[in-house]
């Protein structure tokens, strides 16, 4: 720059006019920097848009249906994989378990049955994060919680979740089936309502605390929870927490409470489920939710588990479908805005080294045949208001 200058012409070195000169384009560079920064300050949210997968219930056919998932979920570029729960049957032998395990007992089939899904199911996920969400199935005798947190151990104490759980708490060291991590200014909450005693007082407070966490957060932009069963008075309330008075209770607590967080905040709220084996949006755009606002809500229980009947009345979810295997992609914009896209997989998508694996008759078993008639009840709304905001 000195020589630059110094070759400025009607200049003569050492005058005064040639100190001016400097002066004056100096001056001119440092306003040229400022307004670069003042720009930069301005465009916050000049980060690209990112995405994720989810979907749930991968028992019955799920180690033929998930390697297609995972197949899939890397294709589409997704940061990492949400399972919301129902790995195996347990009540009885998954279809595709017996194929590859004939003759198998029943006391091999429970030491063998979390194994075999993570060897199916999870491994084809390769380096990708995958996050593990409790469904029913995982409790269901003789599996308990302690059984599942000593199993899924690496998954549930994976360092993203271990560092957020260690700044909310620095002497947390107790692992639980429920959790939460921030990504790119979303909090992602995954609860644990595996069970008729759930949401229990210690999940509940812990939640309460989280998003009071996230109302004062200006890094914070957006909350989705995640869970097994949806809250309850949903357009599949039939199967949902409405199935026992507890978790009737604590799940109309906390869709009060997230109404109340997005209100107070004006954050966007977005929550997921499975548990029914079918696949809607707008679940939560009921008469029940008339008042107190309907919350954008999401089953995909799509990952494998018998397809069930679609709810006779789901008028008001624009996308409604079952026989369907797949999950959903959600694309997060820099300002924490999300769209979902249901991204199906079909037969033709199974790899080749599972259709070797299983056989080509269970594979077309899995797409063509797994299906039952359940059909879950629509909302049937509190005559108790209060029972939503306490």
């Amino acid at each position: 720059m000195i020589n630059r200058w110094e070759s400025l012409p009607l200049v003569k070195s050492g005058t005064s006019q040639e100190f001016s000169i400097r002066i004056w384009i100096l001056a001119l560079l440092l306003l040229l920097c400022a307004t670069t920064s003042l720009e930069a300050q301005q465009q916050p949210n000049s980060a690209p848009s990112w995405k994720f997968a989810v979907s749930g219930d991968s028992r019955n056919c799920g180690d033929i249906v998930m390697p297609a998932i995972a197949q899939g979920v890397r294709r589409d570029g997704a940061s990492f994989y949400w399972h919301l729960g129902d790995y195996r049957a347990i009540y009885t032998f998954d279809e595709d378990y017996l194929h590859t395990h004939p003759g198998s007992t029943i006391s091999d089939y429970f030491a063998n049955a979390w194994p075999d899904f993570i060897q199916h199911q999870l491994k084809p996920f390769g380096d990708l994060p995958v996050f593990l969400e409790m469904g029913n199935h995982e409790v269901v005798p003789p599996m308990t919680r302690g059984q599942y947190i000593a199993q899924f151990v690496d998954w549930l104490n994976q360092p993203v979740l271990q560092r957020q759980r260690l700044a909310d708490n620095p002497n947390d060291h107790v692992l639980k089936t429920y959790y939460h991590w921030i990504e790119r200014g979303v909090d992602f909450i995954s609860m644990d309502n595996a069970s008729a005693e759930e949401f229990d007082a210690g999940q509940m407070a812990w939640f309460q605390g989280v998003l009071a966490s996230d109302a004062k957060s200006s890094s914070v932009r957006s909350v989705v929870l995640g869970m097994h069963a949806a809250l309850p008075d949903g357009l599949s309330a039939g199967h949902s927490m409405n199935d026992s008075a507890q978790e009737q209770k604590s799940g109309r607590n906390v869709y009060a409470q997230l109404v109340a967080f997005r209100r107070s905040t004006g954050k966007n709220v977005y929550v997921l489920a499975s548990h029914s084996h079918f696949v809607m949006n707008n679940i939560y755009a009921t008469a029940c939710h008339a008042s107190d606002g309907v919350l954008p809500g999401w089953i995909v229980g799509s990952a494998g588990a018998a397809r069930a009947r679609l709810p006779q009345d789901h008028a008001p979810a624009t996308v409604a479908m079952t026989d369907v295997y797949g999950y959903l992609l959600a694309t997060v914009t820099p300002e924490g805005s999300m769209t979902f896209e249901f991204k199906e997989v079909k037969e033709a998508d199974v790899p080749a080294t599972v259709v070797s694996e299983f056989s080509h008759q269970q594979v077309n078993w899995c797409f063509t045949q797994n299906k039952v008639s359940d059909t879950p009840a629509g909302a049937v709304c509190p005559t108790d208001r209060t029972a939503t905001t306490h």
